[in-house]
């Protein structure tokens, strides 16, 4: 039963029996994975608050073939995110983040660019105290890593150009934009403003924008749309969403 070491990130914590606690991380070397920490519910546990929900740690842990759990021997804090989670807005933004990433990356496999994106966009909560942009930020590019994400620059049917200052049409079905002349009854219509947003975060990073240069409420529109997507894939509704205010 080698001991395996990486950085990883806290996705969620559960009391397991009177002492221990059921921990599921994103491990940057192999990805996904659940584990027990044994004793870490006592009060003077070795791993303190490490074990809290998106908290950036370094991990050791034995893996073991026959088991589906690993053996959470030490966690090292690099960083922690629980005063955000103690103002309600950035802590529902944080929580949709966390809930989002493990329901979409399977078990076992490695994704450097979703770690990267996690805690990036945690980051940039904690930093400004905002969660509108850079939850919109962290849901397009998981719609995009996934393979979810249509062009957003053409029409999904004719392959006509979509223009920076029309709104474009939305098919939840089939993940498609389609121009005003293709659309069908029932497309949900996406303003033009929650196009260019997106297509400018594609193309920067997060930490990159400056405070005020994308409006709240074209980033909540565009949460709006990609965690639809979100849902859809995953096939079920996302609990932490619930707690979003609906958008105006």
């Amino acid at each position: 039963m080698p001991l395996r070491e990486s950085e990883a990130i806290v996705l969620q914590s559960y009391p397991l029996g009177e002492a221990d606690r059921l921990v599921s991380f994103l491990s940057r070397s192999i990805g996904r994975v659940r584990g027990v920490a044994s004793g870490a519910r006592r009060t003077k546990s070795r791993f303190g608050s490490t074990l809290e929900r998106l908290s950036y740690v370094r991990i050791w842990f034995f893996e073991k073939e026959t088991r589906e759990l690993v053996r959470i021997s030490q966690c090292e804090l690099i960083e922690s995110f629980l005063d955000a989670f103690k103002d309600y807005e950035s802590g529902v933004g944080l929580a949709i983040i966390s809930e989002v990433t493990e329901a979409v990356l399977p078990d076992r496999e490695a994704s450097d660019a979703n770690f990267r994106l996690l805690l990036l966009t945690a980051q940039a909560v904690k930093r400004t105290s905002k969660w509108e942009v850079p939850l919109a930020y962290f849901a397009l590019w998981t719609v995009k890593l996934g393979g979810w994400l249509p062009p957003l620059d053409v029409c999904s049917r004719c392959g006509t150009v979509l223009s920076s200052n029309e709104p474009a049409y939305f098919s939840r079905s089939s993940s498609a934009l389609f121009c005003a002349k293709c659309r069908k009854p029932g497309l949900r219509v996406i303003p033009a403003t929650a196009l260019v947003v997106a297509r400018k975060m594609l193309a920067q990073r997060l930490d990159k924008f400056a405070q005020g240069e994308i409006s709240d409420s074209a980033a909540r529109e565009l949460t709006d749309i990609t965690l639809d997507v979100i849902e859809r894939q995953i096939d079920r509704k996302l609990k932490s969403r619930e707690l979003l205010e609906p958008t105006a």
